[in-house]
């Protein structure tokens, strides 16, 4: 990570997300009833469900809002049938790029990928392009300051895979997918807030942006964030202001 500050790339990030609230009770709903049709309603059985109705708690989406996605994924109510999708592309100077879709128009799904990333610069790669340059993970971030020692000792102990602390004081708790909500709550238990943690597809490698490429990635990156069908957008560019 050294010649960049991850803190600073995250909360540049986390800016943008607040920015496009609109979006997450949607995506949310859709995530919830995806997993409740994959493995059923019970959040206890299902982790994928148990995070994503964590999160929607989070946000305070109401309560009958949640149950009415995990029935409609259940199939106690009528609902919409989404199809995941993931598309792999490419950026400017070729940055990496997974976009992971839930849709119910597959072919209006690609189109409209496809037209974001060659509008300003990319390109819409083949199945197993990129997908070798992440890795499925939990990701659980704690601000500069936080004891890197309590943090360690916890998430050790909750079966974390690793823990990274950043040149800027940043540290990074990587989990096992399955065992992310676990973890998270055990840190939790012990005090240690996070800043941002998600289930994602993390980068091994990153390519730092700066200038006009940087604005232009960005655009890239915004035009897929923008779109209906997209759930996730996963990059190995990291965008310097």
């Amino acid at each position: 990570m050294a010649g960049h500050s991850k803190w600073a790339n995250i909360q540049h990030r986390k800016g943008r997300q607040d920015a496009k609230r609109g979006k997450i009770f949607t995506k949310l709903i859709k995530e919830i009833t995806v997993a409740a049709r994959l493995s059923g309603g019970d959040v206890t059985m299902n982790p994928r469900l148990r995070a994503a109705v964590a999160e929607a708690k989070e946000e305070n989406m109401p309560a009958d809002n949640i149950t009415r996605a995990i029935k409609k994924g259940t199939g106690e109510l009528e609902g919409v049938n989404y199809e995941e999708i993931r598309y792999e592309g490419y950026g400017i100077s070729g940055a990496a790029i997974i976009i992971d879709c839930l849709t119910d128009n597959k072919q209006r799904a690609v189109a409209d990928v496809r037209h974001a990333l060659t509008k300003f610069g990319g390109n819409l790669g083949t199945d197993g392009s990129v997908a070798f340059m992440f890795k499925h993970c939990g990701s659980i971030l704690y601000e500069p300051g936080t004891s890197e020692d309590k943090v360690m000792e916890v998430a050790l102990e909750a079966g974390a895979e690793d823990i990274v602390t950043d040149e800027d004081g940043s540290i990074e708790v990587i989990t096992p997918p399955n065992d992310f909500i676990a973890i998270k709550e055990a840190m939790e238990a012990a005090g240690l807030k996070a800043v941002m943690a998600e289930v994602m597809m993390k980068p091994s490698v990153e390519t730092v942006f700066t200038g006009d490429d940087a604005i232009k990635m960005q655009k890239i990156l915004d035009a897929l964030e923008d779109l209906d069908d997209v759930q996730d957008v996963y990059t190995t560019a990291v965008i310097e202001e």
